[in-house]
């Protein structure tokens, strides 16, 4: 049976409009604290319809953290450019992505929120590691090395707020990282 175009388009509001109370929900409550509750009432709807898109909390979560970090590609980069345009490009990330910064925060408190976490950082980052790296092999272990750098950066400047982190430029953290990074990547194995 096909559905009715008028239709379709309220079942797309539907779920435009329960993720992205999700989103600020888990942002604002990380994910013990929210609610499907409390989410379909940010979204002006029954809570039924929650779990009839997706099935439960943990399923909203898991759509609401599909995240494609659109990291460039480095391949067509000079070599020795690499760790400071994925240090920056994770930076822009970052400051201007609360779903990225939730799923952080969600991350250190909940499993499902770490394996998600995993998940979006080993695929996309191993996948560029390969793609740079001299020996495409050894990409899980450099883009887990990659991520350490990346992910605790992220969580000393935009979750726990370390004063420090927080009052660095950019572009100190950036000089600071960025060699780092690129070791990691580009130099051979120690």
């Amino acid at each position: 049976m096909m559905m009715k175009p008028a239709a379709s388009r309220r079942s797309d509001a539907t779920k435009a409009a329960i993720l992205e109370a999700a989103r600020e929900r888990f942002a604002t409550d990380g994910y013990e604290r929210a609610t499907i509750r409390a989410i379909a009432r940010d979204a002006n709807i029954d809570p039924s319809m929650v779990m009839r898109y997706y099935g439960s909390k943990e399923g909203l979560f898991a759509a609401v953290s599909v995240i494609d970090l659109r990291i460039p590609d480095l391949g067509a980069l000079p070599g020795k450019h690499i760790g400071a345009v994925l240090v920056t490009h994770f930076l822009d990330r970052w400051e201007r992505d609360d779903v990225l910064t939730a799923l952080l925060r969600v991350g250190v408190t909940n499993p499902a929120g770490a394996e998600r976490m995993r998940k979006v950082f080993v695929e996309q980052l191993t996948s560029i590691a390969a793609g740079v790296c001299p020996d495409p092999a050894d990409a899980p272990r450099r883009a887990a090395l990659v991520a350490s750098q990346i992910l605790g950066m992220a969580l000393a400047r935009y979750v726990l707020l370390i004063a420090p982190a927080v009052s660095m430029s950019r572009e100190e953290v950036v000089s600071w990282l960025a060699p780092t990074v690129q070791r990691y990547l580009t130099a051979a194995q120690p």
